[in-house]
C-alpha cells in the first residue's frame, strides 16, 4: 500500500469544517501513507487553546482509490502506527470507525471506493515526567551510567505504562543529583538513552546513554555482540550437562489471543530468527521434605550469543527446565514448604533471572569496563533456602564466570 491508495482529509469533532491548517503545518500523511501523530497532536493543543469542548476529538477520512482486498483493523495499522491493533480493533468496537457511514468490524474487508472515517485519539505522549525512584547505580561518568536494576520495573515508558520506569527514575536523578540527561536517541518514542533493555522482572546490569556519541558506538557493540553478557537463572529440575548450546530459532506465538501476544516460541518457519545460548550449570540443589518429597533446581549460567525477545526464558523452558516463577513459560512461584507439609512462605513469584555481567568496551575512552550486579534480596533468599539442600557444584575454574566474581559463590 502506499499514499496513492486513498484520499486523505482530517477534521474535529465537534467543530464544523474543524481544524485549521497553516501552510507551513506538519503534513498529515507522512511518505508511506502513515498518519503523522505530529500533526494529530499540533492539532489537538490548537483545539485546546482554542477553547473547544473536552470531547473534541480528531477525525480522518480516508477515500480508497483501489481494492485493498484487505481486513480494516490490519489496514488501520498500517496507517495510525501509533495506534497497537489491539487498540484499533476496540476503537472500531466502540463506533469509533465508519466505512460508507456505517459502523464496521475489525475483519471488514475494504474494497475500491469505500470511505473509512476514523477518530484519531491523540498520540501517546514522548514527554518523559521525573519520578522519585530509587536507583541502585553501579557505574556513571559523563557519557554513560550503568544500573543494577530492581524487580518489577520497566525500562521505558510503553502503551499502558507512563510512569514509574527507570527512564522516569532517571530524569529526576540527573535533575536532583548528578545533572546531564539521556541521549536524545530514541526520545521521539520516549526510550532516550535506551541501548538495550531487560523484562519488567529480569534484575542485573543495565546501561543507558548520556550522549548521542555514546549511544551510537554503545548500540553498535550491542549489534556486532561485542558486549559480554552473563546471566543467572534458577530454574526447575536437575539439568543434566554441565555446559551445552542452545540453538533454536524463535518468533512470536502464533494465536493473537489474550494471554499468548506478548509469548514468544521456538519457530521452525520464516517467522523464526536464529537464536543461541550458552548454558553453564553452577549449582545443583535437591530438598529432601519428608511431606512434599524430593525437589531439584539448578543454578544455571547463561551467556547469549543473539538478543531476541524472552530468548533465555524459551530456550530454558523449551528444554524442560522454565525459570523458577516464570509463570508465562511454565515456571511456578518458590514456595517454602512448611514442617507439617503445607504452604509456607513464598520466596519469589516472579521469574528469577538476574543479568549479573555486563562487560563493554567504553565508548568515548575505549577502556574495558566490566560490571557485577549483586543477586536481590528475593534471589538470595532463594539461593540461600535451595543450599539447605543437597548442593553439588561443579568445578568452574578456568572459565569468566558470575559465580567466581561472589554473586552465587558459596559461603
Amino acid at each position: 500500500m502506499s499514499e496513492q491508495d486513498e484520499r486523505v482529509s482530517g477534521s474535529f469533532l465537534p467543530g464544523g469544517d474543524g481544524a485549521e491548517r497553516n501552510p507551513d503545518d506538519p503534513p498529515l500523511i507522512l511518505r508511506g501513507g502513515k498518519v503523522n501523530p505530529e500533526a494529530i497532536e499540533l492539532a489537538y493543543r490548537r483545539a485546546a487553546e482554542s477553547g473547544e469542548s473536552d470531547d473534541s476529538m480528531f477525525r480522518v477520512r480516508f477515500e480508497l482509490s483501489r481494492d485493498l482486498k484487505c481486513r480494516l483493523d490490519k489496514y488501520l495499522t498500517s496507517r495510525i502506527a501509533f495506534m497497537s491493533r489491539n487498540q484499533l480493533q476496540h476503537l472500531i468496537g466502540e463506533g469509533g470507525v465508519t466505512v460508507n457511514g456505517a459502523e464496521a468490524r475489525p475483519a471488514t474487508k475494504l474494497r475500491q471506493g469505500d470511505a473509512v472515517e476514523v477518530v484519531v485519539p491523540p498520540p501517546p505522549s514522548t514527554e518523559v515526567v521525573p519520578q522519585e525512584i530509587p536507583l541502585d547505580v553501579l557505574f556513571e561518568d559523563d557519557h554513560l551510567i550503568v544500573l543494577n536494576k530492581q524487580p518489577d520495573i520497566i525500562v521505558h515508558p510503553a502503551r499502558a505504562e507512563k510512569s514509574g520506569t527507570l527512564i522516569n527514575a532517571l530524569a529526576w536523578h540527573f535533575k536532583h543529583h548528578t545533572g546531564g540527561e539521556l541521549s536524545p536517541v530514541g526520545a521521539d518514542k520516549a526510550r532516550p538513552g535506551v541501548v538495550h533493555r531487560l523484562d519488567r522482572n529480569t534484575t542485573g546490569c543495565i546501561i543507558f546513554a548520556k550522549t548521542e556519541e555514546a549511544h551510537w558506538k554503545l548500540g553498535r557493540q550491542f549489534e556486532f555482540r561485542e558486549v559480554d553478557k552473563r546471566y543467572l537463572a534458577f530454574v526447575q529440575g536437575r539439568v543434566a550437562e554441565d555446559g551445552f548450546v542452545i540453538d533454536k530459532p524463535i518468533g512470536p506465538h502464533p494465536s493473537k489471543e489474550k494471554g499468548y501476544r506478548e509469548k514468544m516460541v521456538i519457530r521452525h518457519d520464516e517467522l523464526g530468527k536464529k537464536s543461541v545460548t550458552i548454558v553453564r550449570v553452577r549449582e545443583r540443589y535437591r530438598l529432601h521434605h519428608r511431606a512434599v518429597g524430593d525437589q531439584d533446581f539448578s543454578l544455571v549460567e547463561l551467556e547469549l550469543k543473539t538478543g531476541r525477545t524472552h530468548q533465555i526464558r524459551v530456550h530454558l523452558s523449551d528444554e524442560g527446565h522454565p525459570i523458577v516463577g516464570d509463570d508465562m513459560y511454565g515456571g511456578r512461584a518458590f514456595i517454602e514448604a512448611s514442617v507439617d507439609g503445607g504452604e509456607g512462605e513464598t520466596l519469589i513469584a516472579r521469574q528469577a533471572l538476574h543479568a549479573a555481567l555486563l562487560a563493554f568496551q567504553h565508548p568515548v575512552t575505549g577502556e574495558t569496563m566490566s560490571f557485577a550486579a549483586p543477586l536481590p534480596e528475593d534471589t538470595r533468599a532463594l539461593l540461600a533456602h535451595l543450599r539447605t539442600g543437597e548442593t553439588v557444584a561443579p568445578d568452574v575454574s578456568g572459565t569468566v564466570s558470575a559465580v567466581r566474581l561472589g554473586l552465587a559463590a558459596r559461603e
